[in-house]
């Protein structure tokens, strides 16, 4: 049994807080890993775990050995599994959370030319606008829409996402075109989410401060492709994202309202937990999806 094989040892004996139990996980004898425990302290010189009859810690020493022999061993394993998956086809789980509206419009051709280039991985996408805890949720992936990332995940860029206050021809014609803020907001305007206020955030051309207004929309619900059809039909102002209103602005079904005013652009990300290391199957999603046509419609 070499170095490395010691140090898996060693985790096991501290994740069970027993050495039988260790044993019995490797398969050898209860002797053989309480041999192998002792001769890496002799190794250290150090303790690694206080044990005797009622009594079982392990010492300062022996938690940051841990610490440093799972990172090792996970690593080892990892490369090894890599390795050999280059011979033969890569398959297990892949959970990934999407934005609906996002998702259906953009990255579905994505995720099935994925499936079509690696038909073993069991590939599971969820398409929901929720707030989705990839730990307690168990998802290996999310892609995110918003401001700014929230703390706890690792992510990588994908791209960002530009708004546009729209409306359709009919309803200018009916209503009158804005021209600010302030008459804005006497507009029937549509808005994304379940709240019954809504709030939109600009950014002034002359202080580059923000400019918010607040009012009870005319109509709101949480899919982007309603509101963009129920502003099609002149249902009043919607604040869209670019990847729901192109097509609408190529064929002359809605135009920009007030388009010198600025909107905070929201960023695309892939994120993953910053407690979970990435295993292949994830390593080869992040590099797909982060080279294929996601990065080229955004």
């Amino acid at each position: 049994m070499g170095q490395l094989e010691d140090l898996k040892l060693f985790a096991l004996v501290v994740e069970y807080r027993s050495i039988s139990k260790a044993a019995e996980k490797l398969n050898i004898a209860k002797s053989a890993v309480s041999r192998r425990l002792q001769l890496l302290e002799d190794r250290y010189s150090a303790k690694l775990i206080n044990r005797s009859p009622g009594n079982w810690n392990v010492t300062e020493i022996g938690r940051e050995l841990y610490q440093r022999a799972i990172t090792t061993v996970e690593d080892f394993e990892e490369i090894d599994a890599d390795f050999k998956s280059t011979q033969s086809a890569i398959s297990g789980p892949l959970a990934i959370s999407v934005p609906r509206d996002f998702g259906l419009s953009f990255l579905s051709a994505t995720l099935v030319d994925f499936q079509k280039k690696y038909p073993k991985i069991q590939l599971n996408v969820d398409f929901d606008d929720r707030f989705i805890d990839l730990e307690i949720d168990n998802y290996d992936f999310a892609i995110g829409i918003s401001p700014k990332i929230r703390e706890g995940v690792i992510t990588k860029d994908l791209g960002i996402v530009k708004h546009c206050l729209c409306a359709s021809q009919s309803y200018i014609k009916e209503n009158g075109n804005p021209e600010n803020l302030k008459q804005l907001k006497s507009h029937k305007l549509i808005h994304y989410g379940p709240a019954k206020r809504g709030r939109w955030t600009f950014i002034s051309e002359n202080t580059k401060k923000s400019d918010v207004i607040d009012f009870s929309p005319s109509l709101n619900s949480n899919s982007g492709h309603f509101l963009l059809k129920s502003a099609i039909s002149g249902q009043g102002i919607a604040k869209l994202p670019d990847f729901i209103l192109r097509d609408a602005f190529e064929k002359g079904e809605l135009i920009p309202i007030l388009p010198k005013i600025q909107i905070p652009e929201f960023l695309i990300y892939l994120a993953h937990s910053d407690k979970r290391r990435l295993n292949r199957r994830m390593r080869l999603f992040s590099q797909e999806i982060r080279t294929a046509s996601v990065k080229k419609c955004v």
